[in-house]
C-alpha cells in the first residue's frame, strides 16, 4: 500500500520561503506525484505535478514562477519550494501519487489520484 507523507509547513510572513516534503513508501518513479492544496472553504486545487521518469512538471498559473517541484530518486521523496509566498497561498497542502498513463501528462485533477498524504498546513501571513 503507497503511503505518502508531507512535512515542511509552517507559518511565515509575506515575501517568505517554505520547503515541503513528502516521503512516499514506494518507488516513485513510474508515478505521477503532484502536490495539492484546500483553502478553508474553497475546493482543492492542484499546485504542480511531476512525472519523475519523463522529466515532465507541470505548474498551476497562480504558482508558476514561484514555486518548483524537485525529487530525491535515492530517498523517494518529493519536494515541493515556494518561495514569494502570498496570503492566498494559505491553506493545507497535500502529496498525492497516481500511475502514469503512457500517452497522456499527469492529471490536474484530484480525482485521478489514488493515493494521498495527511497533508500539512502553510499559513502566510501579511
Amino acid at each position: 500500500q503507497v503511503q505518502l507523507v508531507e512535512s515542511g509547513g509552517d507559518s511565515v510572513q509575506a515575501g517568505g520561503s517554505l520547503r515541503l516534503s513528502c516521503a512516499a513508501s514506494m518507488n516513485t518513479r513510474n508515478y505521477c506525484m503532484a502536490w495539492f492544496r484546500q483553502a478553508q472553504g474553497k475546493e482543492r486545487e492542484m499546485v504542480s505535478t511531476l512525472f519523475i521518469y519523463g522529466g515532465h512538471t507541470n505548474y498551476a498559473d497562480s504558482v508558476d514562477g514561484r514555486f518548483t517541484i524537485s525529487q530525491d530518486s535515492a530517498k523517494n521523496t518529493i519536494y515541493l519550494q515556494m518561495n514569494s509566498l502570498r496570503p492566498e497561498d494559505t491553506a493545507m497542502y497535500y502529496c498525492a501519487a497516481t500511475l502514469y498513463q503512457a500517452g497522456n501528462w499527469c492529471p490536474d485533477l484530484a480525482a485521478e489520484y489514488h493515493d494521498w498524504g495527511q497533508g500539512t498546513q502553510v499559513t502566510v501571513q501579511s
